[in-house]
């Protein structure tokens, strides 16, 4: 008795092209194959099914019943192996209902998210978006599980392991805003007078210091946090109403200068630039629809790194 691991799935493209020729010679040429080595798999066919399957008559080769009990069968097997075969369905954005879990901090939807916004209601009416926080441990699970699609954020920030995929999107500079006619507008600040002011600080998670603090601990330095906020959007109006130093990512502070009446100065710090990404799971590496997204993501991305960080 065959059993399907001893099978040759193969024998059925076979059977069929046998039962259509109804001529081991004619399937040896359909099948690409010498006429020996097609009697070769009626052979092999007979010996599996324990059935003669064709037989030689005066007006030729003649099916038996249990091979014609079998051509439908067959046939209907082979349509939904090729079927399964196949590569998935293009992704039709235009009427797709799909909906898109990303996680990013608000820094991405100041940036990225009223373009890619405005990008998918103009492409992909039915879609929507779900953007939620991103938490201080990595969301490896959820990207696993699929209830989450991307990642977004600084590389260095979110540390994501190894094994994930992730795409460069743009890059950007730590900056420093202030009101305008503050006296540190005037020419670029010393160090020294960069610590002596007041500062503010958006600190998402509740530290009450910033990567700022961690150069300056370094240098022996220490500046005054008189403000802490969890938020970008109150910031712009805080600073452009006080004497406080806001330091930011350079494309935020840009932004906040169409807000507010601010003014922008580098820091006198020397900080490398932070990357921003975009991470998935292997898992839907290969998705159409999630490919798709990531497409536009990296579209709105690519526009951002084109424009420039001179301060």
């Amino acid at each position: 008795m065959s059993s399907l691991r001893t099978f040759d799935l193969n024998l059925l493209l076979a059977f069929d092209v046998l039962m259509r020729e109804l001529n081991i010679t004619r399937a040896a040429e359909q099948m690409f194959v010498t006429q020996p080595a097609m009697s070769h798999i009626l052979q092999k066919l007979r010996q599996h099914l324990d059935d003669p399957l064709l037989v030689k008559t005066p007006s030729g080769m003649k099916p038996t019943e249990r091979a014609l009990a079998l051509v439908d069968p067959v046939r209907a097997l082979l349509a939904e192996t090729e079927r399964l075969i196949q590569p998935p369905l293009a992704f039709d954005a235009i009427t797709s209902q799909r909906r898109f879990v990303l996680a990013a901090t608000d820094y991405i939807e100041f940036l990225l998210m009223p373009e890619l916004s405005g990008l998918i209601e103009n492409t992909a009416p039915g879609i929507d978006i779900h953007v939620k926080r991103t938490e201080m441990s990595f969301p490896v699970a959820q990207l696993e599980n699929g209830s989450l699609d991307v990642v977004l954020g600084f590389e260095s920030v979110l540390n994501p392991p190894a094994h994930l995929h992730r795409q460069y999107l743009f890059s950007d500079k730590m900056a420093c805003v202030v009101r305008q006619g503050h006296p540190l507008i005037n020419k670029p600040p010393s160090l020294d007078e960069f610590v002596a002011v007041p500062h503010m600080l958006i600190s998402r998670t509740g530290s009450n210091v910033g990567i700022i603090d961690q150069e300056l601990t370094e240098l022996g330095l220490e500046r005054r946090i008189k403000l802490i906020v969890p938020h970008f959007l109150s910031a712009p109006l805080i600073v452009a109403k006080t004497d406080m130093v806001l330091s930011l990512p350079y494309r935020i502070a840009e932004q906040f200068t169409k807000f507010a009446p601010l003014a922008i100065f580098p820091v006198p710090l020397e900080l490398p630039d932070y990357d921003l990404c975009m991470i998935w799971h292997p898992l839907r590496d290969k998705d159409p629809a999630h490919q798709w997204l990531r497409d536009k993501i990296m579209e709105i991305g690519g526009i951002i790194n084109q424009s420039s960080m001179e301060l």
